[in-house]
């Protein structure tokens, strides 16, 4: 049976660390062997221990948080390569694949960097990621940005993530988020769900709250995600964030609740989700929001007209940094019942046809199947 380490830097359960959990279980079914270099403490050990998943320990940064010096971190890299001894190598994110690609190739052995973000790096970042035998971009927005700065055409591929269908499915609410918030059976939830920074458009999603709570008195906001960059920048934006929401007109109407590992049913507790971002190569939640058949809202960016395309009436597409049209769609479908119920079911028409996770887990099985020799 074949191996496959996966190289994961962070310990927490962000998008990449669930579009890996979702194929994994197919990628076994296959015929490998996965076995995931990680953080040894976190939410992402936690549930790789829970799918028998084996975990060999891989810190890469120091007691703040900060990451080690690449030649650290390389080592460390080649130390859990050697003592694995897989036929493949695939780093699960960005940072990742840049630190493994030299690694892997002065091994001769074949690997894979995972794109999943949007984002400027210098032309010897690019260099590093050209290393890896495959790089696979999660859309063609994602593959289209890389290309342009610099990585090779005939080594980017596109493999969309893949959400669980069974899992994140259409459920009638059962008003447990309005009763754990204290709200009325007639509130209306508008939920956002991701990592708590400025890329996430929170600060563009609280203006529009504005406007939305004018007009709808009834609507309130659901915010599923915390911080976790450390730098003062990102400190201060939450607290921008907070203290717009302990204010006039949103005082009341808008609710922090932090991470949560239900969001698969939280999902189907919302009238409708919103999804700001300034830049997003393929939201996952978009992915489960769609499979859940909820309504979304988000702004066009990046991969999300791949998951929506036009024509498919699946999702109402705003422009980023627009609060006023945000707030517009928002209060547009909250009052339209019946056109939320056609979008939600063309979501998940949308989810079924492309992001399977099974048809996810089959693509990558194929990408590994032509390294393998």
């Amino acid at each position: 049976m074949p191996t496959v380490l996966v190289l994961c830097e962070y310990g927490s359960l962000n998008g990449g660390e669930r579009s890996l959990l979702a194929v994994a279980d197919g990628v076994r079914a296959a015929g490998y062997e996965l076995q995931v270099a990680a953080p040894a403490a976190g939410s992402l050990a936690a549930a790789l221990a829970q799918r028998n998943l084996c975990v060999l320990p891989l810190d890469l940064h120091d007691a703040q948080g900060r990451r080690h010096h690449p030649d650290l971190c390389r080592q460390r890299i080649r130390a859990a390569i050697r003592a694995v001894k897989p036929d493949l190598v695939h780093a699960n994110s960005l940072s990742m694949s840049r630190l493994s690609g030299p690694v892997a190739a002065a091994l001769n052995l074949p690997s894979i960097g995972h794109l999943r973000d949007i984002v400027n790096v210098t032309a010897a970042a690019v260099a590093d990621l050209n290393r890896h035998t495959r790089l696979l971009a999660v859309s063609r927005a994602t593959r289209d940005w890389w290309l342009a700065a610099g990585l090779s055409e005939a080594k980017t591929c596109v493999l969309y993530n893949g959400v669980d269908l069974t899992r994140f499915c259409p459920r009638p609410a059962s008003g447990c988020l309005h009763r754990e918030l204290g709200l009325p059976a007639e509130a209306c939830l508008v939920g956002a769900i991701g990592q708590v920074g400025m890329r996430k458009g929170l600060h563009t999603l609280l203006a529009a709250a504005s406007i939305v709570v004018r007009a709808v008195d009834h609507a309130h906001f659901v915010i599923v995600g915390q911080r976790y960059s450390q730098k003062q920048e990102a400190l201060d934006y939450e607290r921008q964030l907070q203290a717009a929401a302990a204010a006039e007109p949103l005082l009341g109407h808008v609710h922090f609740l932090g991470v949560r590992q239900d969001v698969d049913r939280l999902l189907n507790e919302f009238t409708v989700l919103a999804h700001a971002a300034r830049q997003e190569p393929l939201g996952r939640v978009l992915l489960e929001a769609a499979a859940a058949g909820v309504p979304v809202v988000a702004t066009d960016v990046g991969g999300t007209s791949e998951i929506f395309p036009a024509g498919t009436d699946s999702a109402l597409l705003v422009p980023p940094d627009d609060a006023e049209s945000l707030a517009v769609a928002i209060i547009r479908l909250l009052r339209d019942a019946e056109w939320r119920a056609a979008i939600a079911g063309a979501a998940r028409q949308r989810a079924e046809q492309a992001f399977d996770a099974r048809r996810a887990a089959e693509d990558l099985t194929a990408h590994y199947r032509g390294l393998i020799a």
